[in-house]
């Protein structure tokens, strides 16, 4: 049984979501609580109030702490090739049909700060796919996307970055992607110029485009029921008949009504095929 104390600060945490919501549109109403709560009290310590509910008047009167809240509530776990597993299922079972397209069509939702867009953009490079490809990168943080703008990363993560490279089955050396200066790295311009970054919300805005693939790993493990049932909802509708969807190795489309439209091509990586509607 939850306490008084507990009580009040889930008043605090709906009163202060409120405030954001109706002052600027953001709407994280639909997170899970445990994570909310856990973003909420470092959002708190990091300003020196004693209480959630003193972030409010922060809320309604200082449009700076905008940026504040949507750091703290913007997870960024990410390195390039994360999973290697997933990007050799790629290559396998997905990249072969994309090659039947004129024009390729990407969508990476919630990309933090690119890692993961870098990622495919070279393996759709080593596939001969890149030349006919737009990936759509966004985020719901423009600090974020700031970062993965610049293509620009700590040259320490370098040697982790290869080892994942080489163990996904790069057909290069992972040096040819990248040229170095100081204590920074920079991916190549021919890798960068087929990325567009862009905000989205995928607790507010709408369809992103006619996708052939699309990849949300490890953002709706953060989410409610209702919004990961939103989320699920609008990949569907903006995936071509036929097209991929690609979910992290936590999430799946099990509990959804939009499970019916997919098959599944890779269990383990949670990589699904949109299934062509029936005739008669």
């Amino acid at each position: 049984m939850a306490t008084n104390i507990e009580n009040i600060e889930n008043i605090e945490i709906k009163l202060f979501l409120q405030a954001v919501k109706l002052r600027y549109g953001y709407d994280y109403q639909d997170y899970t609580h445990a994570s909310l709560k856990r973003r909420l009290r470092l959002l708190k310590n990091n300003n020196q109030v004693e209480f959630i509910s003193d972030l409010i008047h922060k809320v309604l009167h200082e449009e700076g702490f905008l940026k504040e809240i949507i750091d703290h509530f913007s997870v960024t776990v990410t390195e390039m090739f994360r999973d290697p597993d997933f990007f050799r299922d790629l290559r396998t079972y997905v990249l072969p049909a994309l090659k039947s397209y004129p024009r390729l069509n990407i969508w990476i939702a919630g990309c933090a700060t690119g890692e993961e867009v870098f990622s495919l953009a070279i393996l759709l490079h080593e596939e001969g796919l890149l030349q006919r490809a737009t990936i759509y990168a966004t985020d719901i943080n423009k600090k974020n996307l700031d970062i993965a703008k610049s293509g620009i990363f700590a040259l320490e993560r370098v040697p982790d970055y290869t080892r994942n490279y080489q163990a996904m089955g790069g057909r290069a050396s992972f040096s040819d992607y990248y040229h170095s200066r100081y204590s920074r790295a920079k991916l190549a311009e021919f890798i960068l110029e087929h990325i567009v970054f862009n905000e989205h919300n995928l607790a507010a805005d709408s369809v992103f485009g006619e996708m052939q693939l699309i990849l949300c790993r490890n953002v709706m493990i953060y989410f409610n029921e209702t919004l990961q049932d939103r989320s699920i909802a609008l990949f569907s509708q903006s995936l071509v008949r036929s097209g991929f969807l690609c979910l992290g190795t936590k999430e799946s489309l099990r509990a959804f009504k939009q499970k019916e439209q997919f098959t599944t091509i890779s269990k383990v990586n949670k990589i699904y095929h949109k299934l062509l509607p029936t005739i008669g």
